[in-house]
């Protein structure tokens, strides 16, 4: 006889567990057009238009040029686990779709209110499908354009606990344009549109090549700051552009990832990617990079997460070895420090070269003489002086304040760094990096003082940015103005800087706004301004 008694374990309803899934594909605004764009390149178009509303959370709609679907499909579509990009198991090898899993479209219906509009070449009427909550209402006769048009209502309308976690309208818009960006930065043939509140915020027309369209991305100043890199090697292929040493950046960003088409985030790469780099770069600075990996996709799995934003190689050693060479080849053909030009040498003032005055702890500047071969012994060999000769007891007993000592300044050298003598001990100091902490301390004490003082520009700076770097501005224009910048917008994407603060003296404005950007793209909120200040005034 069987049992009657009910057991604990059951099978959760498919509006429950699409909603679980929603949880790990859909984080955010950002997340469901990431989705749809997806869609919209693996169905082929050539034109997509993002338009979103306060930032995504009252509306989102994608539209494309693509295939779009016949009745059928779009019904099936909004199902679970249907997909037109798998057959068997053995396709999860060969995959280069930038969907598979069949999961996107159902996730989004069941957390918002979801319209589907699709044209079919094979049918001369389209479909309209629409649902709330995952609950489907009714499907429909549509005409219109080829292609599909998807728009997603009232985003986390049912998961109010989802909803809270959301950011500001402008945090969330900046995520759009980011996920917008890496797209056309793939697919330099394909164009791209984003509308904010009716307004059109980024457009890249469709280019033929990729530094074309980086170019559009991050500006005319792009090529300047950044160097291509190819480098092959059986079925590894790197390509992309990697910064110049000497133009980096306190920022990380951009550091863009992208294997067979697809943006990740890996460790392996990264980490090849500052080996490489090495000492070239100076203290506090690091790599940005836009680095395209084309591998055999069955060497790649893809599906590790439902983000598809990691992966696995099956040989990260023979990946970490190709990226750190191709990228490591750059700086051996590059012109050295002293070779670069005149315009991006620092061009700092001499030592005075009279002043003699010496006193307990004071600086004297009249180098003494000094003879060629006859400070050490010749070892009548090629080999160097033993270590012995240079080695000198530690510093601390004779470094003390309780003890004056006497400084010399002997020289300087590349006019960059000086040359000087305590004792025994022969110090080199990089005089920029030195200038550049003093101007640190005093604004460290003047921004705990709520003083820092501002300086008018005689001629307002016009800076351009980028659309979400104006987005970004426009959230932090009140601590700058704290901080001693004053920043104006001037038009759609254009801003002038009216005043600095007053001991940076004469700097490159646009260069001064775009680091601090930089700096400040890391936080999210001004809650931790105390504990964010050093490295934002350290720019």
């Amino acid at each position: 006889m069987l049992s009657t008694v009910t057991g604990k374990v059951h099978i959760l309803p498919d509006s429950v567990s699409c909603r679980i899934a929603a949880g790990e594909v859909v984080e955010r605004p950002a997340s469901v057009v990431k989705e749809l764009i997806d869609n919209s390149l693996d169905a082929g178009s050539t034109l997509i238009t993002v338009e979103v509303e306060e930032g995504g959370r009252r509306v989102i709609r994608v539209m494309d040029n693509g295939a779009g679907m016949t009745r059928m499909d779009a019904q099936l579509a909004c199902q679970r686990f249907a997909t037109s990009k798998l057959r068997s198991e053995e396709d999860l090898l060969t995959l280069l779709t930038m969907g598979f899993r069949g999961e996107a479209l159902p996730s989004i219906a069941s957390v918002s209110r979801f319209f589907l509009k699709t044209v079919s070449p094979e049918s001369p009427l389209g479909t309209q499908t629409q649902s709330m909550g995952g609950v489907a209402w009714e499907v429909q006769d549509y005409t219109g354009p080829l292609g599909t048009q998807v728009e997603v209502r009232d985003l986390f309308f049912n998961t109010p606990g989802r909803l809270k976690f959301l950011k500001t309208v402008p945090t969330e818009f900046s995520k759009i344009c980011y996920v917008v960006q890496q797209a056309a930065s793939v697919h330099p043939g394909i164009h791209f549109r984003l509308r904010h509140q009716n307004h059109m915020v980024l457009e890249y027309p469709a280019v033929s090549s990729l530094q074309d369209r980086l170019l559009q991305i991050y500006g005319p100043d792009f090529l300047e700051r950044f160097l291509p890199v190819t480098y092959n090697a059986g079925s590894f292929q790197l390509t992309g552009f990697t910064v110049s040493p000497h133009h980096a950046r306190t920022s990380r960003a951009p550091q863009e990832i992208f294997v067979n088409g697809r943006p990740i985030k890996n460790t392996t790469i990264s980490h090849a990617v500052h080996e490489a780099y090495g000492s070239f770069l100076p203290k506090g600075k690091h790599p940005q990079y836009i680095v395209f990996i084309h591998l055999d996709p069955q060497t790649i799995d893809i599906n590790v997460h439902p983000t598809k934003r990691e992966v696995r190689f099956s040989h990260p050693e023979f990946i970490h070895t190709g990226v750190l060479r191709g990228i490591k080849a750059l700086f051996f053909t590059q012109p050295t420090p002293d070779n670069i030009s005149d315009e991006h040498k620092e061009k700092p003032g001499p030592v005075a070269p009279h002043s003699t005055k010496t006193t307990s702890g004071s600086v004297n500047v009249a180098p003494a003489p000094f003879q060629h071969g006859s400070e050490f012994p010749r070892t009548g060999t090629n080999r160097p002086y033993p270590l012995s000769l240079f080695v000198q007891e530690p510093p601390s007993a004779y470094m003390s304040r309780e003890q004056p000592c006497e400084v010399y300044a002997l020289g300087q050298i590349h006019h960059t760094y000086l040359l000087g003598q305590i004792d025994q001990d022969l110090f080199i100091v990089d005089q920029h990096t030195a200038h550049e902490r003093v101007r640190f301390e005093r604004l460290l004490r003047s921004w705990k003082k709520k003083e820092i003082l501002q300086q008018s520009l005689l001629i307002p700076e016009p800076v351009e940015l980028l659309p979400h770097q104006g987005e970004l501005l426009e959230k932090w224009l009140p601590f700058l103005a704290q901080a001693g910048l004053e920043v104006e917008r001037f038009g759609n994407t254009s801003y002038v800087v009216r005043a600095i603060p007053a001991m940076l003296g004469n700097i490159s404005v646009g260069s001064l706004v775009l680091e601090l950007l930089d700096e400040l793209s890391e936080w999210q909120t001004t809650d931790a301004l105390d504990n964010t200040i050093k490295p934002i005034l350290a720019t």
